[in-house]
């Protein structure tokens, strides 16, 4: 579902989109577009792993994260599938600034939008997890939320769907 708060050059893809990086500023990172899709997590792994009630992951074709500064080390965390992830975190301050998970490998970046310079530019596009979800987290009603995780063509912008078939085709 395309977020009106976004202008249409983000939701076309025009970039560079934005920039981040992690605390100690070692590693910064640009997003050449806007991302695929947004979503807030909030199963208890991801709470865990953030110490919060959810996670905020903007997703994105890992060819258009560029490293602008600073060698990220991957750390291989269990996940609740069973299949782990990979968490790119800063060698030096620790943070996480994205994550690969086991079903699209390295070629889909998770950036946590906590890490970019200006966050306020990705919304949840959704909200998942939401059975598990901290009982005093409200969320507002004009965004999609669902109990598990969600099906990308029930809920992703047809320009994000396009680019994820993309994707797809490029790893086969």
């Amino acid at each position: 579902m395309p977020d009106p708060a976004r202008s249409a050059a983000e939701q076309a893809g025009a970039g560079p989109f934005a920039q981040g990086g992690c605390d100690c500023r070692f590693v910064r990172y640009r997003l050449e577009r806007a991302p695929l899709f947004v979503h807030a997590c909030h199963c208890r792994w991801c709470q865990r792993e953030t110490g919060s009630a959810f996670a905020l992951n903007a997703l994105i074709e890992s060819e258009q994260l560029a490293k602008l500064g600073g060698e990220v080390e991957l750390v291989h965390t269990p996940s609740a599938s069973g299949k782990g992830q990979q968490i790119a975190r800063c060698p030096r301050c620790r943070i996480a600034l994205w994550s690969h998970y086991a079903g699209a490998g390295a070629a889909l970046s998770f950036v946590r939008v906590g890490t970019l310079d200006d966050p306020d530019r990705c919304p949840p596009d959704i909200h998942i997890y939401t059975a598990s979800k901290q009982p005093w987290v409200v969320l507002p009603a004009a965004v999609p939320a669902v109990p598990e995780y969600h099906r990308a063509a029930e809920f992703w912008p047809a320009a994000s769907l396009e680019r994820r078939a993309l994707l797809r085709a490029q790893a086969r």
